[in-house]
């Protein structure tokens, strides 16, 4: 663990090659491990879940991590704060940590949130989505799943197929995947793929017909239609046809190709119901992978604070 010396996990964009290795290395053996009774690494600290847009697998995930490493953990809720009376942002998570919060956990719509309160507080932060800039644990749980199942990531090709303009989980799976080698093609209407991301060392694509028998990975991101203005694309039902993983689509990939997607997908768009409960679907698993990832994020940023 000495590739580590991070008190907050705020992007993968700032990390080595080593250090996410370091990461999915302790993940994978968190991940091995037979259900047991909680590891006391954490006891006695203090989790704090503070997420200000709504969560299922993220919020839920950390917790189940952060319980499994014996630690106490606090959910706090917008809507029954002071934020509610016009207490500031920063004056809350102030609050929350001279309460004793070792770690914080932040989700915030508006990008560089986290980044803000690593400035302001003493506590370890970590990203949890900030706005479409990164959600690094869900990249690093996609890359710890692909490397479980297909055994490396180097010399890999990842196909990520959506909405990438408002993708704060592309945007970490291209910074981490690339790091480790793999080959990175985004894929998408015109005006859901970003130009620059060329400059990151990503390829551009908007056919998916074309690339998918290229591909070893396709991580298909949702639709975002709460961060997206109306007429990016003309209809549900042409971007299904265009971009959706069907049975039809299976056909023309690689008999091995694994399919991830961070969910929560939205059936019969991005993935039709037997594509995203079929064999090449590693869906569950990547949920799974979460905690085994949230686990190792929070034992080595606990380990840097008292380094």
């Amino acid at each position: 663990m000495s590739a580590w010396n991070h008190r907050h996990l705020l992007g993968l964009e700032d990390l080595s090659r080593e250090e996410i290795l370091t990461i999915l290395d302790r993940a994978d053996a968190y991940a091995r491990e037979p259900e047991g009774p909680p590891r006391p690494v954490l006891k006695g600290k203090v989790v704090v879940q503070l997420f200000f847009e709504p969560s299922t697998r993220t919020r839920i995930s950390f917790g189940r991590a952060a319980r499994r490493l014996g630690a106490d953990t606090i959910d706090f809720t917008v809507s029954g704060s002071s934020v509610s009376k016009g207490e500031s942002f920063i004056d809350t998570a102030r609050n929350i940590e001279a309460m004793g919060a070792d770690l914080i956990v932040v989700r915030h719509s508006t990008p560089g949130t986290p980044h803000l309160l690593a400035k302001h507080l003493r506590c370890g932060v970590v990203n949890a989505g900030d706005g479409a800039h990164e959600h690094p644990t869900q990249g690093l749980l996609d890359i710890l799943t692909i490397r479980r199942k297909k055994g490396h990531i180097e010399g890999l090709t990842v196909g990520l197929v959506g909405d990438i303009a408002h993708s704060r989980v592309a945007r970490s799976n291209i910074h981490g995947l690339r790091k480790l080698g793999a080959r990175l093609i985004v894929c998408g209407p015109p005006t859901l793929v970003p130009q620059y991301l060329t400059t990151l060392g990503v390829e551009i694509a908007y056919h998916l017909d074309a690339i998918l028998p290229q591909c070893d990975v396709i991580n298909v991101l949702r639709i975002q239609f709460e961060r997206q203005r109306s007429g990016l694309f003309p209809s549900i039902h042409e971007y299904a046809h265009l971009f959706g993983m069907n049975r039809e689509r299976l056909a023309l990939a690689k008999p091995d190709l694994l399919l991830l997607a961070p969910g929560p997908i939205n059936r019969g768009v991005e993935l039709t119901p037997e594509v995203a409960d079929g064999p090449h679907s590693a869906i569950l698993e990547q949920v799974s992978n979460g905690v085994a990832v949230r686990m190792a994020v929070l034992e080595l940023l606990a380990q840097a604070r008292e380094a």
